[in-house]
């Protein structure tokens, strides 16, 4: 059931994670329906507070129905997000000539000032509105998500989860070729439904305020949104975070949900051992080593230390552009220089949907959660698809993806282009290997 529609408000004001396995490269690193305002003398925080804002946004209370959302963030908090990158203090310029040491200082000043004077958030918030953008309760926490039907009576549903420091806007571009692929080089027969979750205390679904929501309750919850959205029939999808909630749901096997595709696999977040001996399985060590030496340092603070991180990231809209930016740069396939893949816009999309809902520090979060315990390895048998991007943070090989997945029917790491942001980088091949995996299980 749809009902409402619903509009932001200003507020009125204005342990160390195990590591005892080289193979786990991220571990190894590491270690109703309207608007409300604040009642006048309860602050952003307070308990009470936190389930219902999103820095100086109110999000609506939202109950088990499903609620049109409509997004309209208020002028003063954009104003306040110029005034505060005009007053930015930037430090020294880096004492190298490439980006070991971090985002180079007059690279992230140019991106900083196209923000401050060029970038258009209304325009993604147009687009939000359009596409479709919905809020529920599930578990306690309101839910946000896209849901795009497709015209097509045989579309397969699919729900398409991200990771960090993406958001669902990393997906926005492959809608189009998704839903309507006779438009987009595929046949009618390629067509899926999409839903596009946003991960508790990402984006504009509701910041826990307990912990206890690792990727096995997130995929839970994904579970009951799908049903309570009337699909007997799917299959998910997901990368970093995300492939390790959808490893999950295929874990669970929710009813309904007929196969998995993955363009990270969860056992790459692990210490799972998964072996040594083949040429790919070498170079893969090696990118781990590569990853834990050179690009780990976010990590580290996030699995450890994210409440302490999140101050700043919540006072700065430059540090929290610089903390996403950076890995644009480093996990990108565009030779360390995003803007020529992503351009300043679409990543000013996702920094700004960070700063805009202070999400910076509860979306780190989930480091946190899933780094308290050991994780063995999730051996699935329902129909698995994994697809490897060239420059993908490290390559998956096919046999440790064999020894994981009982039931492999598809594989491919002869991929032209794209990285760690497959979706987000390459929309449309990301969609043609979607439509790949499922003609195998549709």
């Amino acid at each position: 059931m749809l009902r409402g529609t619903t509009r932001l408000a200003p507020s009125p004001a204005d342990e160390s994670p195990r590591t005892n396995s080289r193979r786990g490269f991220l571990r190894t690193a590491a270690l109703a329906g309207t608007a409300s305002v604040l009642p006048i003398g309860l602050t952003a925080n307070s308990p009470a507070a936190q389930a219902a804002t999103v820095a100086d946004l109110t999000l609506p209370p939202v109950g088990r129905d499903i609620e049109r959302f409509h997004l309209h963030v208020p002028q003063s908090a954009l104003n306040d997000l110029r005034r505060r990158l005009s007053a930015a203090r930037l430090p020294d310029p880096e004492t190298v000539e490439d980006v070991s040491q971090g985002v180079p200082l007059n690279r992230l000043r140019g991106l900083v000032e196209y923000w401050r004077t060029t970038y258009d958030w209304r325009a993604l918030e147009a687009r939000l509105n359009l596409t479709g953008q919905y809020r529920t309760q599930i578990d306690g926490l309101g839910i946000h998500f896209l849901h795009v039907r497709s015209e097509h009576p045989n579309a397969l549903p699919v729900i398409l989860n991200h990771g960090w420091p993406g958001s669902f806007v990393e997906f926005l571009d492959t809608i189009g070729p998704l839903t309507d692929p006779t438009r987009h080089g595929g046949s009618a027969d390629d067509a899926f439904h999409v839903v596009i979750p946003s991960m508790p205390g990402h984006g504009f679904s509701d910041r826990p305020t307990q912990s206890g929501w690792d990727p096995a309750r997130i995929a839970a919850a994904w579970g009951e949104l799908m049903r309570r959205l009337g699909y007997h029939r799917y299959i998910a999808q997901g990368g970093d975070w995300g492939g390790a909630v959808t490893t999950q749901m295929a874990k669970q096997r929710p009813n309904g949900l007929i196969g998995v595709h993955l363009n990270l696999p969860e056992f790459m977040l692990t210490n799972t051992a998964l072996g040594d001996s083949t040429p790919e399985e070498q170079a893969a060590i090696a990118q781990q080593q590569v990853f834990a030496a050179q690009y780990s340092g976010y990590f580290q603070e996030q699995a450890t230390r994210p409440q302490t991180l999140g101050y700043g990231l919540a006072d700065s809209p430059t540090g929290q552009a610089a903390w996403i930016y950076e890995k644009f740069i480093d996990w990108t396939d565009s030779d360390h220089h995003p803007e020529h893949v992503l351009g300043y816009g679409r990543m000013l999309d996702d920094i700004t949907l960070y700063w805009l809902t202070n999400t910076g520090a509860s979306s780190a979060r989930l480091y946190w959660e899933f780094y308290r315990d050991n994780h063995d390895l999730t051996v699935l048998h329902l129909p698995v698809g994994v697809s490897v991007f060239p420059a993908e943070l490290v390559r998956t090989p096919k046999v440790w993806a064999e020894k994981a997945y009982k039931d492999l029917v598809y594989f491919n790491d002869d991929i032209t282009a794209g990285g760690h942001f497959a979706a987000f980088e390459q929309p449309r091949i990301f969609a043609e290997e979607l439509r790949a995996y499922a003609r195998r299980v549709r």
